[in-house]
């Protein structure tokens, strides 16, 4: 391509580049929310999104099977699972697979923390979602798993 031709999206390339803009901007909005609704209970966006990784994951799983679940850097996850265990909300458990990735588990604290802001966000959630039609945020469910899965194929 010659310095004076300017590359052209497709139709479909415009409307996912428009969909990304969307995405950064929920966001930002989500994540200031997040710390918003979490604060009372101690957590940032961040602590409750590394608690919650954990405590809706099927077993324990060491930092790295986290970050990738998470779709993070496991040096982000990992600094911000020693913070969470300086606080007492998670601990670390031995791995019977591998000696040094150690499993990470919340403790009492962690639980009534991620417990207590679950309930903060049922209801605040549930408000959001009102006027949202099911079948489109479904849709966007879908759209949003399938760029994520042609994202981890690259």
């Amino acid at each position: 391509m010659g310095r004076s031709e300017k590359a052209r999206w497709t139709p479909q390339g415009e409307a996912l580049t428009q969909l990304i803009l969307e995405i950064f901007k929920v966001n930002g909005r989500l994540l200031a929310a997040g710390d918003r609704l979490a604060a009372p209970v101690g957590l940032t966006s961040a602590r409750w999104q590394v608690l919650g990784a954990i405590g809706l994951a099927s077993s324990a799983q060491p930092v790295a099977s986290l970050a990738r679940s998470m779709g993070l850097t496991r040096q982000a996850v990992q600094r911000l699972v020693n913070e969470l265990a300086a606080e007492g909300f998670v601990a670390f458990n031995d791995n019977p697979h591998h000696q040094r990735a150690k499993l990470v588990v919340l403790t009492k604290r962690g639980r009534d923390a991620f417990d207590a802001v679950s309930r903060l966000q049922v209801p605040w959630v549930n408000d959001l979602a009102a006027h949202l039609p099911a079948k489109s945020l479904a849709a966007a469910t879908q759209v949003l798993a399938a760029l994520t899965r042609q994202l981890d194929a690259i």
